[in-house]
């Protein structure tokens, strides 16, 4: 089945609220095995909407809407589908009563306005509303479904998730569901892990690969329509081990969770322990690693040293390398890597990692913007320090060089790097 969305509200169209619940049905639709081809935002005008009903009839077999079901003039779209199908509007009355009893019970008098909100399209099944008044309409005509749902999300939630969907799987029948593995990847950007993948990508029929980038991590996902779990597992293998055979050095989870939480799970498996040293991220690496349940137990803490001084009384970073003709200065290799060993030495922790660097937004130490070192010093291993060439603005640095600390800590407790 091929579905469209259409939002119904001009404030849609002025940007007054962000269309959200497109988002969540083409979530939901998409697990009842329906696929989702065209979203629509239509403003409050009969005869637009109208039109764009007879556009989505025409491309689709699902027409699902949202908003427009309330008590004023401008709430329009069962008028509007009620006169497209040539159909009469009936009263729910057991919504009718609802109505009627809440204002009954909050001692105000009965506005009529409000019986528009008990109104259906001639012959549609109601939709219970748990947290609202506006009845929800369901109807199948001439081979078309039409599903018609309230605007405001804590309505058209629920509303959708039991009487809609019940709904529309008693339209559907026996029907294949999507099924889905997402798999995350750090290290490496959109455009280059599509490269590693490419001959996949373009003679993917089914199961079907979808990337997503997020800034410092990227995600596939792998999607097949099954009858169970086990026919899906069965379709989706060959596909995913290719994809692992060919990511190993990126590929650190298999279900949608950031890389701090995989480092987290595995620090805690190998009993080993972390320290920070940060400076240009101010504490964003710690922050990261501490949303995690039971980091405590493996994050014995760290210490965000911006200044020179700081980095000598904290860390014992040598005045020689800071300071003086000829000096590395507090942006270089050097320090990077006396920052993580004086961390770890400091704490006794398995592995320290440290970051400095300039974030911007201007230059420092004659050095440019985006330009970070960052330090892993582990436990009876050589320190190891990475140079980084960032872009962007400064938050936007801090972020993809605190991921990249993290990238780089997995792949050594992985054994990967």
């Amino acid at each position: 089945m091929r579905a469209e969305i259409l939002a119904v509200g001009t404030e849609l169209l002025l940007g007054q609220i962000v269309n959200t619940n497109a988002q969540y049905l083409s979530r939901g639709l998409a697990e009842l095995g329906i696929d989702v081809y065209y979203q629509t935002v239509v403003g409050d005008n009969k005869e637009r909407l109208i039109q764009a009903i007879d556009i989505a009839r025409g491309r689709a077999d699902l027409l699902v809407f949202t908003g427009g079901l309330g008590p004023t003039l401008d709430d329009l779209t069962r008028d509007a589908l009620a006169e497209y199908l040539g159909r009469g509007i009936e009263l729910h009355e057991p919504t009718m009563a609802k109505i009627v009893n809440m204002f009954a019970g909050r001692g105000g008098a009965f506005v009529e306005s409000n019986r528009r909100q008990a109104l259906l399209v001639e012959g549609a099944a109601p939709l219970r509303n748990d947290t609202g008044l506006a009845v929800g309409n369901a109807l199948a005509v001439d081979g078309t479904c039409y599903l018609l749902l309230p605007g405001p999300p804590r309505e058209m939630k629920p509303m959708f998730d039991n009487d809609g969907s019940t709904w529309l799987k008693d339209q559907l029948g026996p029907a294949k569901t999507l099924h889905s593995a997402m798999l995350k990847f750090a290290g490496i950007g959109e455009s280059g892990l599509e490269d590693l993948l490419i001959d996949l990508i373009r003679e993917q029929q089914d199961p079907t690969i979808a990337p997503y980038a997020k800034e410092g991590e990227v995600a596939i996902r792998v999607s097949t329509k099954a009858s169970d779990a086990e026919e899906a597992a069965r379709k989706l293998e060959g596909t995913l081990t290719a994809i692992r055979g060919r990511t190993l050095a990126h590929l650190y989870a298999e279900e949608d969770v950031p890389i701090e939480a995989t480092i987290v799970r595995t620090l805690t498996e190998q009993q080993r322990t972390l320290t920070l040293a940060e400076s240009c991220t101010g504490g964003l690496v710690s922050e990261l690693v501490t949303t995690i349940p039971g980091s405590a137990v493996v994050f014995l803490g760290g210490v965000v040293t911006y200044s020179n001084k700081m980095k000598m009384s904290q860390l014992g970073v040598p005045v020689e390398l800071l300071e003086g003709p000829g000096a590395p200065g507090a942006i270089s290799a050097e320090t990077a890597a006396a920052m993580a060993e004086g961390m770890r030495a400091v704490a006794d922790s398995d592995f320290a990692v440290s970051i400095t660097g300039n974030a911007g937004p201007a230059a420092a130490e004659d050095k440019p913007v985006g330009l970070v070192y960052v330090g892993l010093a582990e436990r009876g291993r050589e320190t190891r320090v990475e140079k980084l060439q960032l872009s962007g603005d400064r938050e936007g640095i801090r972020l993809r060089a605190a991921k990249r600390a993290l990238y780089l800590l997995w792949l050594s407790l992985t054994g990967r790097g």
